[in-house]
Protein backbone atom coordinates (compact mmCIF):
# COMPACT_ATOMS: atom_id res chain seq x y z
CA UNK A 1 0.00 0.00 0.00
CA UNK A 2 2.94 2.25 0.56
CA UNK A 3 3.86 1.89 -3.11
CA UNK A 4 0.65 2.22 -4.67
CA UNK A 5 -0.49 5.31 -2.75
CA UNK A 6 1.63 7.70 -4.50
CA UNK A 7 0.99 6.27 -8.00
CA UNK A 8 -2.69 6.62 -7.17
CA UNK A 9 -2.13 10.08 -6.07
CA UNK A 10 -0.01 10.88 -9.19
CA UNK A 11 -2.44 9.36 -11.59
CA UNK A 12 -5.27 12.13 -10.02
CA UNK A 13 -3.07 14.87 -10.00
CA UNK A 14 -2.29 13.77 -13.96
CA UNK A 15 -5.66 13.78 -14.60
CA UNK A 16 -6.49 17.33 -12.51
CA UNK A 17 -4.04 18.86 -14.51
CA UNK A 18 -5.53 17.52 -18.12
CA UNK A 19 -8.84 18.33 -17.36
CA UNK A 20 -7.81 22.18 -16.66
CA UNK A 21 -5.43 22.16 -19.56
CA UNK A 22 -8.50 21.57 -21.26
CA UNK A 23 -10.47 24.25 -19.71
CA UNK A 24 -8.60 26.45 -20.95
CA UNK A 25 -8.13 25.29 -24.07
CA UNK A 26 -12.02 25.85 -24.18
CA UNK A 27 -11.75 28.90 -22.76
CA UNK A 28 -8.95 30.23 -25.00
CA UNK A 29 -11.33 29.33 -28.03
CA UNK A 30 -14.45 30.60 -26.35
CA UNK A 31 -12.48 34.13 -26.37
CA UNK A 32 -11.41 33.67 -29.11
CA UNK A 33 -14.75 33.24 -30.92
CA UNK A 34 -15.71 35.92 -28.80
CA UNK A 35 -13.55 38.17 -29.96
CA UNK A 36 -14.16 37.34 -33.76
CA UNK A 37 -17.72 36.99 -34.05
CA UNK A 38 -18.25 36.84 -38.18
CA UNK A 39 -16.36 33.61 -37.62
CA UNK A 40 -18.38 32.05 -35.64
CA UNK A 41 -21.44 33.27 -38.22
CA UNK A 42 -19.29 31.53 -41.25
CA UNK A 43 -19.07 28.83 -39.15
CA UNK A 44 -22.57 28.17 -38.24
CA UNK A 45 -23.51 29.84 -41.87
CA UNK A 46 -21.38 26.76 -43.46
CA UNK A 47 -22.88 24.20 -41.06
CA UNK A 48 -26.40 24.62 -42.25
CA UNK A 49 -25.16 24.55 -46.19
CA UNK A 50 -23.35 21.26 -45.72
CA UNK A 51 -26.02 19.61 -43.91
CA UNK A 52 -28.34 21.46 -46.74
CA UNK A 53 -26.31 19.21 -49.05
CA UNK A 54 -25.96 16.07 -47.22
CA UNK A 55 -29.93 15.85 -46.27
CA UNK A 56 -31.60 17.27 -49.52
CA UNK A 57 -33.23 14.31 -50.10
CA UNK A 58 -35.26 14.35 -46.90
CA UNK A 59 -35.71 18.12 -46.37
CA UNK A 60 -36.48 18.86 -49.96
CA UNK A 61 -40.58 18.70 -49.89
CA UNK A 62 -40.59 18.13 -53.45
CA UNK A 63 -38.71 16.58 -56.23
CA UNK A 64 -36.87 19.48 -57.79
CA UNK A 65 -36.98 18.27 -61.15
CA UNK A 66 -41.06 18.09 -60.72
CA UNK A 67 -42.98 20.33 -62.80
CA UNK A 68 -46.44 21.86 -61.70
CA UNK A 69 -47.48 24.29 -64.87
CA UNK A 70 -50.81 25.60 -62.83
CA UNK A 71 -48.75 26.45 -59.96
CA UNK A 72 -45.98 28.35 -61.80
CA UNK A 73 -44.91 31.54 -60.64
CA UNK A 74 -46.44 31.12 -57.01
CA UNK A 75 -45.04 33.56 -54.38
CA UNK A 76 -43.75 32.25 -51.31
CA UNK A 77 -46.16 30.51 -48.99
CA UNK A 78 -46.66 27.60 -46.33
CA UNK A 79 -47.05 25.15 -49.75
CA UNK A 80 -43.96 26.59 -51.50
CA UNK A 81 -41.86 28.40 -49.07
CA UNK A 82 -39.44 29.95 -51.40
CA UNK A 83 -42.47 30.08 -54.35
CA UNK A 84 -42.03 28.41 -57.62
CA UNK A 85 -39.92 29.11 -60.58
CA UNK A 86 -41.79 29.47 -64.13
CA UNK A 87 -42.03 25.61 -64.84
CA UNK A 88 -43.93 25.09 -61.48
CA UNK A 89 -40.64 23.76 -60.11
CA UNK A 90 -40.26 24.30 -55.79
CA UNK A 91 -37.41 27.28 -55.33
CA UNK A 92 -37.03 25.92 -51.95
CA UNK A 93 -36.31 22.10 -53.18
CA UNK A 94 -34.20 23.42 -55.86
CA UNK A 95 -31.93 25.55 -53.09
CA UNK A 96 -31.36 22.45 -51.50
CA UNK A 97 -30.11 20.86 -54.02
CA UNK A 98 -27.80 23.74 -55.57
CA UNK A 99 -26.06 23.27 -52.35
CA UNK A 100 -25.12 20.39 -53.34
CA UNK A 101 -23.69 21.60 -56.63
CA UNK A 102 -21.89 23.94 -55.27
CA UNK A 103 -19.94 22.31 -51.79
CA UNK A 104 -19.01 19.44 -54.39
CA UNK A 105 -17.26 21.95 -57.05
CA UNK A 106 -16.15 24.08 -54.38
CA UNK A 107 -14.34 20.87 -52.51
CA UNK A 108 -13.39 19.11 -55.32
CA UNK A 109 -11.66 22.18 -57.27
CA UNK A 110 -9.72 23.01 -54.44
CA UNK A 111 -8.78 19.67 -54.07
CA UNK A 112 -7.44 19.24 -57.30
CA UNK A 113 -5.91 22.80 -57.41
CA UNK A 114 -4.33 21.81 -54.36
CA UNK A 115 -2.95 18.58 -55.36
CA UNK A 116 -1.52 20.26 -58.71
CA UNK A 117 -0.18 23.62 -56.74
CA UNK A 118 1.95 21.65 -54.09
CA UNK A 119 3.58 19.16 -56.93
CA UNK A 120 4.32 22.11 -59.56
CA UNK A 121 5.38 24.31 -56.62
CA UNK A 122 7.65 21.98 -54.72
CA UNK A 123 9.38 21.09 -57.38
CA UNK A 124 9.83 24.69 -58.33
CA UNK A 125 10.91 25.99 -55.10
CA UNK A 126 12.93 22.86 -53.76
CA UNK A 127 14.96 22.47 -56.64
CA UNK A 128 15.19 25.81 -58.04
CA UNK A 129 17.60 26.38 -61.53
CA UNK A 130 16.37 25.14 -64.75
CA UNK A 131 13.27 23.66 -63.41
CA UNK A 132 11.99 26.60 -61.23
CA UNK A 133 12.12 28.62 -64.45
CA UNK A 134 10.54 26.33 -66.81
CA UNK A 135 7.71 25.97 -63.76
CA UNK A 136 7.52 29.60 -62.41
CA UNK A 137 8.64 31.97 -65.41
CA UNK A 138 6.89 29.87 -68.28
CA UNK A 139 4.18 27.98 -67.36
CA UNK A 140 2.37 29.82 -64.43
CA UNK A 141 3.01 33.18 -66.32
CA UNK A 142 1.27 31.42 -69.53
CA UNK A 143 -1.94 30.66 -66.93
CA UNK A 144 -2.01 33.42 -65.28
CA UNK A 145 -1.73 35.57 -68.62
CA UNK A 146 -5.94 34.65 -69.11
CA UNK A 147 -8.12 35.63 -66.73
CA UNK A 148 -9.41 31.88 -64.91
CA UNK A 149 -12.60 32.80 -65.73
CA UNK A 150 -12.24 32.94 -69.34
CA UNK A 151 -9.92 30.15 -69.52
CA UNK A 152 -12.36 28.00 -67.53
CA UNK A 153 -15.13 29.40 -70.15
CA UNK A 154 -13.21 28.41 -72.85
CA UNK A 155 -12.42 24.80 -71.79
CA UNK A 156 -15.94 23.96 -70.82
CA UNK A 157 -17.37 25.21 -74.60
CA UNK A 158 -14.73 23.10 -75.88
CA UNK A 159 -15.58 20.12 -74.21
CA UNK A 160 -19.18 20.74 -72.87
CA UNK A 161 -21.35 21.33 -69.63
CA UNK A 162 -21.25 19.35 -67.19
CA UNK A 163 -20.21 18.88 -63.43
CA UNK A 164 -16.88 17.18 -63.80
CA UNK A 165 -15.79 19.62 -66.68
CA UNK A 166 -16.99 22.99 -64.80
CA UNK A 167 -14.43 20.92 -61.46
CA UNK A 168 -11.53 20.19 -64.21
CA UNK A 169 -12.14 23.84 -65.49
CA UNK A 170 -11.62 25.25 -62.31
CA UNK A 171 -8.66 23.64 -61.41
CA UNK A 172 -6.93 23.95 -64.48
CA UNK A 173 -7.44 28.05 -64.10
CA UNK A 174 -7.27 27.60 -60.30
CA UNK A 175 -4.46 26.05 -59.38
CA UNK A 176 -1.28 28.79 -59.85
CA UNK A 177 -2.27 30.94 -57.13
CA UNK A 178 -1.09 27.58 -54.85
CA UNK A 179 1.71 26.73 -56.78
CA UNK A 180 3.40 29.98 -56.23
CA UNK A 181 2.10 30.33 -52.79
CA UNK A 182 3.84 26.98 -52.35
CA UNK A 183 7.16 27.90 -53.91
CA UNK A 184 7.50 30.75 -51.98
CA UNK A 185 7.22 29.18 -49.00
CA UNK A 186 9.27 25.94 -49.91
CA UNK A 187 12.44 29.05 -50.58
CA UNK A 188 12.02 30.19 -47.24
CA UNK A 189 11.79 26.97 -45.18
CA UNK A 190 14.18 24.92 -47.35
CA UNK A 191 17.24 27.17 -45.96
CA UNK A 192 16.60 26.89 -42.44
CA UNK A 193 18.43 24.75 -39.81
CA UNK A 194 16.26 21.91 -39.43
CA UNK A 195 16.40 20.97 -43.26
CA UNK A 196 20.05 21.62 -43.82
CA UNK A 197 20.31 18.97 -40.70
CA UNK A 198 18.61 16.63 -42.41
CA UNK A 199 20.21 16.89 -45.22
CA UNK A 200 23.69 16.25 -43.95
CA UNK A 201 22.18 13.41 -41.94
CA UNK A 202 21.45 11.84 -45.35
CA UNK A 203 17.62 12.36 -45.49
CA UNK A 204 16.17 12.02 -49.07
CA UNK A 205 14.46 14.76 -50.88
CA UNK A 206 11.32 13.01 -50.33
CA UNK A 207 11.71 12.62 -46.95
CA UNK A 208 12.90 16.41 -46.55
CA UNK A 209 9.60 17.43 -47.91
CA UNK A 210 6.91 15.30 -46.79
CA UNK A 211 8.33 15.66 -43.17
CA UNK A 212 10.32 18.85 -42.39
CA UNK A 213 9.26 21.33 -45.23
CA UNK A 214 5.57 20.42 -45.86
CA UNK A 215 4.60 20.71 -42.09
CA UNK A 216 6.14 24.08 -41.72
CA UNK A 217 3.93 25.97 -44.72
CA UNK A 218 0.52 23.99 -44.33
CA UNK A 219 -0.80 27.07 -42.20
CA UNK A 220 -0.82 29.62 -45.32
CA UNK A 221 -2.41 26.01 -47.38
CA UNK A 222 -5.37 26.03 -44.92
CA UNK A 223 -6.20 29.86 -45.40
CA UNK A 224 -5.86 30.22 -49.29
CA UNK A 225 -7.73 27.05 -49.46
CA UNK A 226 -10.78 28.38 -47.16
CA UNK A 227 -10.79 31.32 -49.31
CA UNK A 228 -10.17 29.40 -52.61
CA UNK A 229 -13.55 27.41 -52.07
CA UNK A 230 -15.37 30.73 -52.05
CA UNK A 231 -13.87 31.64 -55.17
CA UNK A 232 -14.88 28.22 -56.58
CA UNK A 233 -18.68 29.17 -55.46
CA UNK A 234 -18.61 31.99 -57.83
CA UNK A 235 -17.01 30.79 -60.58
CA UNK A 236 -19.21 27.48 -60.59
CA UNK A 237 -22.58 29.69 -60.17
CA UNK A 238 -21.12 32.18 -62.71
CA UNK A 239 -20.53 29.54 -65.29
CA UNK A 240 -24.15 27.96 -64.95
CA UNK A 241 -25.59 31.08 -64.85
CA UNK A 242 -24.30 31.52 -68.40
CA UNK A 243 -25.67 27.87 -69.51
CA UNK A 244 -22.00 26.10 -68.87
CA UNK A 245 -22.18 24.13 -65.64
CA UNK A 246 -24.74 21.51 -64.78
CA UNK A 247 -26.75 20.59 -67.42
CA UNK A 248 -30.52 20.66 -66.63
CA UNK A 249 -32.70 19.49 -64.95
CA UNK A 250 -30.14 19.92 -62.24
CA UNK A 251 -30.56 22.19 -59.83
CA UNK A 252 -27.67 24.94 -59.42
CA UNK A 253 -27.78 28.14 -57.70
CA UNK A 254 -26.49 29.78 -61.13
CA UNK A 255 -28.85 28.37 -63.61
CA UNK A 256 -31.48 29.22 -61.30
CA UNK A 257 -30.61 32.76 -61.40
CA UNK A 258 -30.68 32.51 -65.48
CA UNK A 259 -33.80 31.36 -65.64
CA UNK A 260 -34.85 34.14 -63.31
CA UNK A 261 -33.86 36.74 -65.60
CA UNK A 262 -37.14 37.22 -67.48
CA UNK A 263 -39.35 37.58 -64.09
CA UNK A 264 -36.73 39.89 -62.34
CA UNK A 265 -39.84 42.26 -61.92
CA UNK A 266 -43.15 39.87 -61.96
CA UNK A 267 -41.51 37.41 -59.44
CA UNK A 268 -38.62 38.93 -57.61
CA UNK A 269 -38.50 36.05 -55.42
CA UNK A 270 -37.33 33.80 -58.15
CA UNK A 271 -33.62 35.64 -57.83
CA UNK A 272 -33.97 36.76 -53.82
CA UNK A 273 -33.46 33.16 -53.06
CA UNK A 274 -30.62 31.50 -55.11
CA UNK A 275 -28.70 34.84 -55.33
CA UNK A 276 -29.05 34.68 -51.19
CA UNK A 277 -27.74 31.24 -50.92
CA UNK A 278 -24.68 32.48 -53.64
CA UNK A 279 -23.96 35.15 -51.63
CA UNK A 280 -23.99 33.45 -47.85
CA UNK A 281 -22.45 30.90 -49.22
CA UNK A 282 -19.26 32.78 -50.09
CA UNK A 283 -19.37 34.50 -47.19
CA UNK A 284 -19.46 31.85 -45.01
CA UNK A 285 -16.09 30.92 -46.43
CA UNK A 286 -14.73 34.28 -46.49
CA UNK A 287 -15.47 35.05 -43.18
CA UNK A 288 -13.70 31.78 -42.06
CA UNK A 289 -10.25 31.84 -43.95
CA UNK A 290 -10.32 35.40 -42.48
CA UNK A 291 -10.32 33.98 -39.19
CA UNK A 292 -8.10 31.45 -39.51
CA UNK A 293 -5.67 34.18 -41.46
CA UNK A 294 -5.68 36.13 -37.87
CA UNK A 295 -5.30 32.70 -36.08
CA UNK A 296 -2.39 31.60 -37.66
CA UNK A 297 -0.68 34.94 -37.80
CA UNK A 298 1.32 35.93 -34.64
CA UNK A 299 1.66 38.96 -34.88
CA UNK A 300 -2.22 39.36 -35.11
CA UNK A 301 -2.74 37.11 -32.29
CA UNK A 302 -0.19 39.39 -30.24
CA UNK A 303 -2.03 42.08 -31.09
CA UNK A 304 -5.63 41.02 -30.09
CA UNK A 305 -4.05 39.64 -26.93
CA UNK A 306 -4.28 35.46 -28.17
Amino acid sequence: MKFTQPVINGIFHLASRRRHRHAGEVEALWSRIRQQPLAAIGICLLAIFVVCALFAPWMAPRDPAALDLHGRLASPSSAHWFGTDELGRDIFSRTLYGARISLIVAVTVVGLSLVIGLVAGCAAGFYGGWLDTIINVYVMNAFLALPGILLAIAFVAFMGPGLWNVVIALAISGWVGYARLVRGQVMAVKEREFVEAARALGASDLRILGRHILPNIVQPLIVQAAIGMATAVMAEATLSFLGLGVPPPAASWGSMLNDARSHLFDSPHMVFFPAMAVMLCVLSFNFIGDALRDFMDPRARMRAGL
